[in-house]
């Protein structure tokens, strides 16, 4: 199974001019264009790799690691804005795109904001949001006392601040 959003151990398959196509399971074979593929692979090889989608929907293969992955948070920088979203640099070449229904406030190109990735049901597509409270747990459930955990400070708040707990809780 091919988890869109995520690293993928997925092997070679065929090699061509254009790159190496990777065997997708039930999505198919995904291409791995040759910019990103390492010269001594062949057909049979493993790798390891960021599944997504390009920008005529299909999915493709990356060696790059993004700064979020789907189910986790990111401070990423505004790119630009036009009339469907906001576009984050998150280290791809292809920019990660928060739809203005998913933002919680209006965000500013060149500003920085704290946003959690998640794969659209409908489209099938990597997205973020604002929202935190639509994809994040707002209780204690889960945590043991004494436990150690990873923060990040997502927002103010008249009575102080927001904070993701391990990218599940807010």
């Amino acid at each position: 199974m091919i988890y869109i959003g995520r690293k993928n151990r997925m092997r070679v398959v065929k090699a061509v001019n254009f790159g190496l196509y990777l065997d997708g399971g039930e999505a198919g074979e995904i291409l791995l264009p040759k910019r990103e593929a390492p010269e001594t692979c062949s057909p049979g090889d493993w790798l390891h790799v960021f599944v997504y989608n390009d920008s005529e929907d299909r999915l493709i293969a990356t060696r790059q690691t993004p700064k979020a992955m789907v189910g986790e948070c990111g401070y990423l920088k505004v790119r630009q804005q036009n009339d469907i979203g906001t576009f984050m640099d998150w280290g791809l070449s292809k920019d990660l795109l928060v739809p203005f229904n998913e933002q919680a406030w209006p965000m500013n190109p060149g500003r920085s904001y704290v946003v959690y990735l998640f794969l659209d049901e409908k489209t099938n597509r990597i997205a973020a949001s604002t929202k935190y409270s639509r994809h994040l747990i707002e209780d204690g459930s889960g945590f043991q006392p004494g436990e150690k955990v990873r923060l990040m400070i997502a927002s103010r708040t008249a009575l102080g601040y927001k904070a993701v707990i391990n990218d599940s809780h807010l």
